[in-house]
This record gives C-alpha cells, structure tokens and sequence, in this order.
C-alpha cells in the first residue's frame, strides 16, 4: 500500500527549496553540502533525503518551482485586450514583483544549469521559451518589423529586456528610492522607446 502524503507535505517541502537555495546562493553550488541544507532549514538529514535524493534533485526543484510560479504569475497577469503597451508593462511589473523575496532563487537559475541533465535542462528550458514568448508576441504588435525575417531582432530585443529584468538583483534594494514600480516603468519605457529605432 502506497504511503499517503504528510498534511505539511508541501510546506515542508517549500521550507526545504528555500533553504538550500539560500545556501546555494551563499556557497555556490560546488561548496553548498546537504549537512549546510539541512542545518539552515534545522531539519534532520535524514528528512532531507527524504524529499530529495541529491543536489541536483534540489537544484532542479528550485529553478523548475521558481520558473512555474513565475510563468504563473504572467499568465494570470496577462491581457490580451489591452493596448500592447500597457500588456507590457503589465507583464513586466509581474515578473520584477514575482522576483521579489526571490533572489537566492533567481540565483540558482542563473549559475546552477550546469549541475543538470539534458532532460533537466530541456524541462526548465520549456517553461523559459514559454515566459519568453509571451513578451515576444506583444513586442511584435508594438513593433511588426521586429520580425522581419531579412533582419529578425525580436528575440534580441526580447531577451534584451529579459537581461535589464534578470540582472535587477545585483543591483536594486526594497526600501530604497526606487521602488519596483518605478523600475518597471523605466524598463518598459526603455523598450518602447528603444524599439522604435530599431532598424
């Protein structure tokens, strides 16, 4: 007979990702040891094992759950009936938001790839596409030419607006004198703004 799932399963489980993602992004994921997991998150080993068999078991848990919730969020935020300016800055606001209280998460995507399997790294690289796309299609109704196929710049354009809302971690700070709102409009703006001298 199976054995049932714990009521808490799931909260231990978060409590789990969380803390070694912590220590992750602390010793880096060659130093980072499942006693230090284990210690951050005061659960025993042997629990720890329990819900994951390996480092990489944990590495992959945290990009794939990160990147869901992430593609989650834009799905929920997205609207297609409005002005493709406005469904930008929607959207954009929806991932600086969903980074928040994010950032040793963030940093495991970002520099643990390399500790996954193919089949890992096609997995996570399916839900990137999909988050990609949906900025793709509303950079493509703000700009058609974009996608000209004689000089295709929308993916560089897209993924160019990925790299100011990826990299925002290294630099800005909650509390400070810009808020993520104001970020998200200085980002959306340079887009906008941007794209419209793209040859």
């Amino acid at each position: 007979m199976a054995r049932t799932r714990a009521v808490d399963f799931e909260e231990k489980r978060r409590g789990i990702l969380d803390s070694a993602a912590a220590v992750f992004a602390e010793q880096g994921m060659e130093k980072a040891s499942m006693s230090q997991i284990a210690a951050h998150g005061q659960i025993s080993k042997a629990l720890l094992y329990h819900y994951y068999p390996s480092k990489d078991a944990l590495i992959f848990a945290i990009i794939i759950t990160h990147l869901q919730e992430l593609d989650a969020a834009i799905e929920a935020a997205d609207d297609p009936t409005l002005p493709p300016q406005q469904r930008l800055r929607r959207l954009v606001g929806t991932v600086l938001e969903s980074y928040r209280g994010a950032d040793n998460q963030h940093k495991v995507q970002l520099n643990a790839t390399s500790a996954l399997s193919d089949e890992q790294k096609t997995e996570i690289l399916g839900v990137e596409r999909h988050i990609v796309k949906r900025f793709a299609v509303v950079l493509r109704q703000i700009n058609p030419d974009l996608d000209n196929p004689q000089r295709p710049l929308l993916t560089p354009v897209t993924m160019s607006l990925f790299g100011m809302m990826n990299w925002v971690y290294m630099w800005f700070r909650d509390g400070g004198r810009i808020t993520r709102e104001d970020y998200a409009d200085v980002a959306t703006t340079l887009i906008l703004e941007g794209i419209k001298a793209v040859r």
